[in-house]
């Protein structure tokens, strides 16, 4: 189990004395016992892999979303610390596919659903996104689809 690994790894981390990796995996730890609450089981339970991927995600795109803020406001050092979190968390999200193949996939679905203007371009999204689950990223696939329309 992903959580578990994790847990192992915040054990490995303080023998090695990462503070960075620490304090990411701690995060990411607690957001899961937050995930069980969230679902009314005990904060003692382990999450399945599924459900550890998307507080993963969500805290990816949290890290992404401070990155941005912190550049913007002329801190590099905490978008720094930032990145380097991100880093750490990227490698337990599966690997995703190019924005090549994202749009190429996008072609095809739109081909299929018949979709011509604009106005069906949530629908679009909408299938996209539950057929790449797990492989692609929301905003990339947003991106591929907004291209598609241009």
């Amino acid at each position: 189990m992903l959580q578990q690994k994790i847990k192992d790894e915040v054990k490995e981390s303080m023998k090695a004395k990462d503070k960075i990796k620490i304090l990411a995996l701690k995060g990411l730890l607690s957001a899961f016992t937050n995930e069980l609450v969230v679902k009314k089981r005990k904060p003692s339970e382990e999450l399945n892999d599924e459900d550890c991927l998307s507080v993963i995600k969500r805290a990816v795109k949290q890290r992404k979303d401070s990155i941005e803020q912190f550049k913007k406001g002329g801190r590099e050092d905490l978008a720094e610390k930032e990145e380097n979190e991100l880093k750490i968390l990227n490698v337990y999200l599966p690997e995703t596919i190019s924005q090549e193949e994202i749009k190429k996939i996008a072609q095809i679905k739109k081909e299929e659903m018949k979709i011509a203007d604009k106005s069906k371009m949530g629908m679009l999204m909408g299938a996209l996104m539950k057929e790449l689950k797990n492989k692609a990223d929301g905003n990339d696939v947003k991106e591929a689809v907004e291209e598609l329309f241009c």
